[in-house]
């Protein structure tokens, strides 16, 4: 690319000051993202790419404030070439189109430079994603030590890390739904114990299963009160004199080690192959898509019928119905 077309800048009224495109952003992720409701979560995310964006602009010698569409273009080949996966690369550019955005509908650009730039190709098929067969959703739950083999904080550590990893391979909660989980989202109906799962975009009802019930029930008793923070009493947190709410990447480390011990851990196996996991083998065994769609959560059915495209594909196999032998 010629430096001609890196300086070439778009006419605009005057040049916005940077603390007017954070004010502008600022607002947009108050009022926009999320229709007005993003979590803390989604908010840092957004300004951490942000950041990302800004700080590879001071790098390459470039305003922010007087980018055009062949920055933008010359920072996805950047991302291209630093091996982000496609999918990532469009996150990125996805945020920056809509950084530009907030500031052109503030009055401070006339264009958005990033509107046109896409992401690259995502080539994997949208079924290509990661989970574990039965026998080795087994295999997993059988490896994580067992609670009733020891006493005291011992038992009560590996309770939770069991009750995390059930929570996300039978119940299909998301990373961030087990590190959100209240005590107070826990509620008796008749035999039943129903969670209301905190999710990304929306709340939901979840049923816990009888064993898992029972399990919750008998960890919440070991454990006793802990103290309650900002989001209200943690359902799981560390073990010792001063619990407190266990962060993501605790979280991501105890199913690590869980499936390390199964024998497991592999590229792409990791806490969101375990929601995979509960959601292909609960349509394989219902058949049931829409019952699947509302146990994940999904707002559209489209997102949950990649599971059942999965299950289908298997058992429909036109291979298998050629009349041939191979030998």
């Amino acid at each position: 690319m010629r430096n001609s077309e890196l300086t070439s800048i778009v006419p605009c009224r005057r040049a916005p000051l940077p603390a007017e495109m954070e004010a502008a952003f600022a607002e947009f992720l108050r009022v926009d993202v999320a229709s007005g409701d993003a979590s803390p979560d989604t908010t840092e995310h957004y300004l951490n790419e942000v950041e990302y964006w800004v700080a590879w602009c001071a790098e390459q010698g470039f305003d922010p404030a007087k980018i055009t569409t062949a920055h933008i273009k010359r920072y996805r080949q950047a991302l291209i070439e630093a091996n982000y996966n496609p999918v990532t690369t469009g996150w990125k550019l996805m945020v920056v189109r809509r950084f530009y955005e907030a500031a052109r509908s503030a009055g401070l650009r006339q264009d958005n430079p990033a509107a046109g730039v896409k992401g690259p190709r995502v080539r994997h098929a949208a079924e290509d994603f990661k989970y574990l067969s039965e026998e080795q959703l087994a295999a997993l739950l059988a490896a994580i030590p067992d609670p009733d083999a020891v006493t005291g904080w011992d038992k009560l550590r590996r309770m939770r890390n069991q009750l995390m990893v059930g929570m996300m391979a039978l119940q299909a909660l998301r990373t961030i739904e087990v590190q959100r989980a209240n005590v107070e989202d826990l509620t008796d109906k008749g035999e039943h114990l129903v969670m209301l799962v905190r999710g990304k975009t929306k709340d939901r009802i979840a049923y816990m299963r009888p064993d898992v019930a029972a399990r919750v029930r008998e960890y919440l008793a070991l454990r006793g009160p802990v103290p309650r923070d900002a989001d209200g009493t943690p359902l799981f947190s560390t073990i010792g004199y001063h619990p407190h709410r266990l962060g993501r990447p605790h979280v991501r480390l105890c199913t690590a080690q869980c499936l390390r011990l199964a024998g497991l851990k592999r590229p792409g196996i990791s806490n969101h192959a375990l929601r995979h996991t509960a959601a292909t083998l609960g349509y394989l065994h219902t058949g049931d898509l829409r019952a699947v769609q509302d146990f994940l959560g999904h707002a559209d059915p489209r997102m949950t019928s990649r599971y059942a495209h999965v299950v289908d594909m298997a058992k429909r196999n036109p291979a298998l119905f050629i009349p041939v032998k191979t030998a």
